[in-house]
């Protein structure tokens, strides 16, 4: 079963990935999850939440990403 939208569940994934392959806070995240779950699309949507809340947090404060 999926929730939400379709549109922003997909740019998520996709920016998750990137976040992946390019932050290193976020790749060493996934690359945790991945090795104690075992499932690397877990981990990947794990990434996009953590994405999520990061910007969600970004918005409220009103400062950069650092």
């Amino acid at each position: 079963m999926q929730g939400g939208r379709p549109r922003v569940r997909r740019a998520l994934y996709m920016a998750a990935l990137s976040a992946i392959r390019i932050c290193d806070r976020f790749r060493t995240f996934y690359t945790d999850l991945a090795a104690r779950s075992g499932s690397k699309k877990l981990a990947i949507i794990a990434v996009a939440r953590k994405l999520l809340v990061v910007l969600n947090a970004i918005i409220r404060d009103k400062k950069a990403f650092a």
